[in-house]
């Protein structure tokens, strides 16, 4: 009996998950550095067999993350050694630079099989980031219908819907009932793995409505699809940009939308999924730009592409320093006068920064979501100097206090003061409407507001703290 359980434990244990004897991840969900080094090991010795195990078992996201976590040579060699099982869509999971060098070291036969096996928006997200010589040599190897369906996809504007739909959905003719419908689902068997809903569309492919499944599954078989189409379903456009489409996901609560073309003709479907990717995308965008990064650094990178991408935005703060400094060369007799403006005009600066870049944070959100416009442009603005004026007057008591006490000139509090208001104000005004400026201009104020809302508080921080004290001290 005792033999009897010992050869059934070790035939569970022969059968149990490579993942279950040895766990991708921590209790924290880090990867364990030994399941990284493991599977090393078995792509350096050729080991197709336990490769092959493990990306099956992986989630994409999870072998995405693996796919990072080892050396850069090992990764194409993954990919090579675990052929068919391998899931190229784990490869829209992972930096840019990661997957162009590993798209890069494959043969172009390889990438176009894996391709075939991917949904049409995961396709196209592989390909957009290469170059057209590349693509091209990619799509060659394609059926030809496959290929012109990705080539027209690859047309579209970039963070275009039409970029970001997928073109696999169910169409259905109006004339038919529930019961036809059902069975159809029944017998096809290509359809969508997820899908939320059924659009109707007449023999030339043109939109109708759409039909939840739901209303479809609550209704008798012989009810005509006709009662249950909803005409006025929310649908975008192939060239609407990503950004208005997560927004209008965000504002009806929608689970997917019909993407349709020029001629009203349904091609194409986006999902909530896509929409999440969209907003994490324009989420990080955004961050990087407030810092002057461009927005496709990775932190794979090389050093020298980083320093290369981050020297533009340096140079013209550089060139803004020296404009804000030259406002203290201008009161150089009076630094002489006195040491204490030197002391503290930086601190009446710096603050006025802080209070700019919390307004401006502010305002790019706001702007970026269309939640300021010029029906409440007006009142924003009011507000923010209100906040400004308010944040001012404490500020200029503590600083005043804090310059008495430490220099025992009792001038001096009032000029600091007097100056912190005046800065907490331009900060506020700056921060939000030089953001409105870029906005009205084209220019992305993410990406330029960070720079100039700098400069006119450094600018105004020390003109009016030297300019205060010239004028209250008799300073020449």
């Amino acid at each position: 009996m005792a033999d009897d359980v010992d050869v059934a434990q070790s035939a569970d244990a022969a059968h149990a998950s490579v993942l279950d004897r040895l766990p991708m991840r921590d209790e924290d969900g880090d990867i364990r550095p030994e399941f990284v080094e493991k599977v090393s090991r078995a792509v350096q010795a050729a080991d197709a067999a336990f490769l092959r195990e493990i990306v099956a078992e992986l989630h994409e996201a999870d072998l995405g993350d693996l796919i990072e976590a080892l050396d850069q040579d090992d990764r194409p060699r993954l990919v090579e050694l675990t052929g068919a099982d391998f899931d190229f869509s784990a490869l829209n999971e992972v930096d840019d630079t990661v997957r162009e060098e590993i798209l890069e070291e494959l043969e172009p036969e390889t990438v176009a099989e894996g391709v075939r096996e991917l949904e049409s928006d995961d396709a196209v997200e592989l390909l957009e980031g290469l170059d057209e010589e590349d693509q091209e040599e990619i799509l060659e190897k394609l059926p030809h219908s496959e290929r012109v369906a990705l080539e027209r996809r690859l047309l579209y504007p970039e963070n275009s819907a039409g970029r970001r739909m997928q073109t696999e959905f169910i169409a259905v003719p109006p004339e038919w009932t529930v019961g036809q419908a059902i069975d159809y689902m029944r017998d096809t068997p290509d359809l969508p793995d997820r899908f939320y809903e059924l659009y109707a569309v007449d023999s030339a492919q043109h939109w109708q409505g759409a039909i939840s499944l739901d209303a479809l599954l609550r209704a008798r078989r012989p009810v005509p699809l006709a009662d249950l189409i909803d005409e006025d379903r929310r649908r975008v456009s192939v060239m609407d940009d990503q950004e208005e489409v997560a927004r209008l996901f965000g504002k009806y609560n929608l689970v997917a939308a019909p993407v349709i073309d020029t001629e009203n003709r349904l091609v194409g479907v986006i999902t909530i999924d896509d929409v999440v990717d969209v907003i994490e995308e324009e989420a990080e965008e955004d961050l990087k730009a407030l810092g002057g990064v461009t927005s496709d650094e990775e932190l794979s990178d090389s050093v020298w592409t980083i320093a290369r991408g981050r020297f533009n935005w340096l140079l013209v703060n550089l060139a803004t320093a020296f404009l804000a400094s030259s406002v203290l060369g201008l009161f150089e007799g009076q630094l002489e006068q006195m040491v204490a403006l030197a002391v503290l005009a930086p601190i009446v600066a710096s603050q006025g920064g802080n209070a700019a870049t919390q307004t401006m944070t502010v305002a790019v959100r706001a702007l970026a979501t269309r939640e300021l416009g010029s029906n409440n442009a007006f009142r924003v603005v009011i507000r923010e100097a209100l906040v400004g004026l308010v944040n001012g007057l404490a500020f200029a008591i503590i600083t005043g206090v804090a310059a008495v006490a430490w220099f025992k000139i009792p001038g001096l509090g009032v000029v600091i003061g007097l100056a912190m208001l005046c800065n907490l104000v331009a900060g506020a005004l700056g921060g939000i409407l030089i953001p409105m400026v870029l906005e009205r201009v084209r220019a992305d104020p993410a990406v330029a507001s960070g720079t100039f809302v700098t400069t006119v508080t450094d600018v105004v921080g020390f003109f009016s703290f030297l300019g205060i004290a010239t004028l209250w001290f008799g300073l020449k």
